[in-house]
């Protein structure tokens, strides 16, 4: 089976000139004011700069979301006035408004409304080829429709009978045409796939349409594909979208890619983006927020051929604005490497200021995850109820010795010359019988003391990372004692 492999390569307006050497993106929270503020700053700083040549955010929207011109309701109103040309017999017109309403149409965000004005513009487009004789052009029009909607009629009280006939005809040879299948397949689970602006359903997808060229676009949550045109022929198209990456960009209010907890990641993004522009250089500029103390602007300059980081300093900022000196420094340091007081540079062997204060250190980081969690160390957390299982053995053991002494005390006016207990001494052999339970209870205490103190001092050792430690256990007739030392 022949099979095609679609290459998801962006189609960039404007490919034949030169492109731009850098672009200024933010990192972090894309929806915050303060963020957005300070990069567009930093851009303007840079482009102060004689002879900077950076890419604009317009240019930047342009290439990666490409947006209408007006809004919604600006196109719907553009569509009527070509069909009101149409219906003056205005044709040539008509078309050309037509033209210009389909190029905005395909701006528009993804959804039901836009495949609405989509189908109407399209069906406009074919009444008003075929009046001027373009059967072909309006048999494609049609098609556009049909492909992605095969049961759409259409209404007898606007529509022709011969239109509607003709229009008949081309859905009994789409069905009948031969299909290929499309297989889409996204880096986000569950995405939704839309072609030429109406949904198809959601990722993995797989359907049969008729060969031709489609706008795909793939939607999760607030993640949005570029949008490409892709062409389907052969026998199956299979497609990947890495909407990870793709729907981590935003281009409003300023460029700016989403940053999550995988730093390396964001920076790999930042090249592939820049590497899809078509620039030389990436600068990502990041506000570092810590509980306490100052902020911190940092840039990064990302090598996009290489892929490798050439530079990264900032320098602390308190209010909403940055300082202008500041912010000038930082751009002459991202742009030459030359260094200037206000600005920290990072270095191979030390860790920026802004780092150590956005997050913990792996050891604190460590301590906290030990100190928090009961199951860091469970043979520690073991050896200590052991331990403690013993010491209280040994301290039942002591007290019992000591409820022992005035039984013991009592019993010796009762012993005779052979140390015993007359057969016929009651009272002594009644006092005699006590001390004999509490010496079996005394045993027993001393003896399970022993094997738990052992025991838990072999647990204890096992455990992981163990200070040193000693364990002394000592049992005569007259009491016991243990001795636990070392650090806990």
């Amino acid at each position: 089976m022949k099979k095609m492999m679609v290459v998801l390569a962006l189609a960039l307006s404007g490919a034949a000139g030169a492109a731009p050497r850098r672009v200024v993106v933010a990192s972090g929270d894309c929806k915050d004011a303060e963020l957005s503020s300070q990069t567009k700053a930093f851009y303007t700083a840079l482009m102060a700069r004689p002879g900077e040549d950076v890419l604009s955010a317009a240019a930047f929207t342009e290439r990666l979301f490409p947006m209408p011109s007006g809004s919604f309701e600006d196109i719907k109103r553009q569509l009527d006035a070509a069909q009101g040309q149409f219906y003056e017999a205005r044709y040539a017109r008509a078309a050309q408004g037509l033209e210009e309403v389909l190029k905005q149409v395909a701006r528009l965000p993804v959804g039901e409304a836009r495949w609405k004005l989509y189908v109407e513009a399209q069906l406009l487009q074919a009444l008003n080829s075929r009046a001027m004789n373009r059967v072909k052009e309006s048999d494609d029009a049609f098609r556009n429709v049909l492909r992605l909607d095969a049961q759409y009629t259409l209404d007898p009280d606007q529509y022709t009978p011969s239109t509607r006939q003709a229009f008949e005809k081309l859905r009994k040879e789409l069905v009948k045409a031969k299909k290929v299948k499309l297989s889409v397949k996204s880096t986000l689970p569950a995405s939704e796939v839309f072609l030429d602006g109406r949904s198809m359903g959601q990722t993995p997808l797989s359907l049969e349409v008729p060969a031709g060229t489609y706008e795909l676009a793939l939607k999760n949550g607030e993640a949005v594909s570029f949008p490409r045109q892709i062409p389907v022929q052969g026998e199956e198209t299979p497609v990947l979208v890495d909407l990870a990456y793709e729907g981590s960009i935003s281009a409003s209010p300023f460029p700016c890619l989403a940053s999550g907890d995988d730093d390396d990641k964001v920076l790999s993004h930042a090249v592939r983006m820049g590497g899809t522009l078509g620039v030389e250089e990436v600068i990502v500029v990041r506000l570092e927020r810590a509980s306490s103390g100052p902020k911190w602007l940092a840039a990064t300059v990302l090598n996009v051929e290489g892929g490798q980081k050439l530079r990264e300093g900032g320098f602390k900022t308190q209010g909403l604005d940055a300082p202008a000196e500041s912010l000038t420094a930082l751009v002459d340091y991202v742009t030459t490497g030359k260094t200037q007081p206000s600005v920290v540079v990072l270095s191979s062997n030390i860790q920026p200021p802004w780092a150590a204060a956005a997050e913990p250190s792996a050891s604190a980081a460590d301590d906290t995850k030990e100190a928090k969690s009961g199951s860091v160390r469970p043979l520690r957390a073991v050896s200590y109820v052991v331990l403690g299982v013993g010491v209280a053995s040994l301290a039942g053991a002591g007290v019992v010795r000591i409820a022992a002494e005035p039984d013991w005390q009592a019993l010796q006016p009762h012993i005779n010359a052979n140390n015993k207990v007359d057969a016929n001494d009651t009272v002594g052999k009644e006092i005699l019988g006590r001390l004999g339970q509490k010496a079996n209870i005394l045993n027993g205490l001393l003896i399970g003391s022993g094997a738990a103190l052992a025991t838990g001092a072999v647990l204890y050792l096992l455990s992981p990372e163990p200070p040193p430690v000693s364990v002394g256990v000592t049992a005569t007739p007259n009491g016991a004692g243990a001795s636990l030392s070392g650090t806990f």
